[in-house]
């Protein structure tokens, strides 16, 4: 069975920080680009970050959240990481992450769906 299950979110006040957390079961994560995608209330789904596979690793970040946020991997926890810093109200969304071989920010369309996502709440 493939899954990536997400966590880590959480509610923040404008300027905190959270880190979410991607972590795979049935596959190895490291061989995948994975990306972040969120979906804002009565918004679109975008894409956040993506980090390509360990033997690339090169990484995207919308203009929204660049220098703000940072998306690693640790594979020996089959995991990957988004650090969300200086959050904003804005950044109020719902998180998933999905495989993403293009790793351009673009909505992939070869995974077969999107999870339970985590919940991200910025607000004073």
């Amino acid at each position: 069975q493939v899954q990536l299950v997400e966590s880590g979110g959480g509610l923040v006040q404008p300027g905190g920080s959270l880190r979410l957390s991607c972590a795979a079961s049935g596959f190895t994560l490291d061989y995948y680009a994975i990306g972040w995608f969120r979906q804002a209330p009565g918004k679109e789904r975008e894409g956040v970050s993506c980090i390509s596979s360990s033997s690339d690793g090169s990484t995207f970040y919308a203009d929204s959240v660049k220098g703000r946020f940072t998306i690693s991997r640790d594979n020996a926890k089959n995991t990957v990481y988004l650090q969300m810093n200086s959050l904003k109200p804005e950044d109020t969304a719902v998180y998933y992450c999905v495989t993403d071989p293009l790793c351009d920010g673009i909505i992939p369309t070869d995974f077969g769906s999107w999870g339970q996502g985590t919940q991200v709440t910025v607000s004073s």
